[in-house]
């Protein structure tokens, strides 16, 4: 379990103006549309945003991003427009899964999903085969809009080694951790979690950078202050 006390919200919100201030906004997540951006989440998973951004652009191309021509098309020809994301194969029986998913509960429309309450939306889409809890969460967030905190290993290392959590903290507990700290904003979630991701991409990185990161020194000081 994630621990808590009355130092925890001070910290996290120290964390996110820092971060704020030294990055600036991040105008996540790229997509022209809904259905792009949860397509995004999808194919993001083992891979990089470049990567992700060629597939994309093939099935724009193609003029196949659109939810029903997506679901009629077959697997092995999907395979081959989003080949660039890596694991092509998988990938395509995962978007897949999230088509029959999207076209049998919300006959194919985004608006449709996003009416749905969230815990139950959240259920749905774990049931989903190839869809994990920082895929879904992703999809909530960023193509949906429901305030939804995502978490994924650039959070866990950096509150790990902030000393925010243990190295047993849970998914579902370091995300209620955001929830109880933070107002529950979509806007703010969007911009704290994109914030995240450039601080482990290129300060807190395996092999962490830590003389000339941001955090440095600074949640100490915050601790002392609390």
């Amino acid at each position: 379990m994630a621990k808590r006390n009355q130092n925890q919200k001070p910290v996290l919100t120290v964390i996110y103006n820092i971060l704020y201030t030294h990055f600036g906004p991040q105008h996540w997540w790229p997509g022209d549309t809904p259905f792009e951006i949860a397509v995004g989440a999808i194919l993001t998973q083992n891979t990089n945003w470049d990567n992700v951004e060629k597939a994309i652009g093939n099935l724009k191309k193609d003029g196949s991003l659109n939810a029903k021509i997506m679901h009629s098309m077959s697997s092995d020809r999907l395979a081959l427009l989003i080949k660039p994301a890596g694991y092509f194969n998988v990938k395509a029986k995962r978007l897949k899964h999230f088509l029959n998913f999207i076209s049998n509960h919300y006959k194919g429309s985004m608006k449709m999903m996003k009416r749905e309450d969230t815990h139950t939306l959240r259920e749905r889409l774990l049931a989903v085969n190839g869809i994990g809890p920082e895929t879904a969460d992703s999809i909530l967030l960023y193509a949906l809009e429901k305030p939804v905190f995502v978490i994924d290993a650039y959070t866990t290392r950096i509150l790990q080694r902030h000393k925010i959590i243990s190295d047993k903290t849970a998914y579902r507990d370091l995300q209620q951790l955001f929830h109880d700290s933070l107002p529950s904003d979509v806007d703010l979630f969007n911009e704290y979690h994109a914030l995240l991701v450039m601080l482990g991409k290129h300060y807190c990185k395996p092999e962490p950078k830590c003389s000339v990161c941001p955090l440095e020194n600074v949640l100490q000081a915050s601790r002392r202050r609390t």
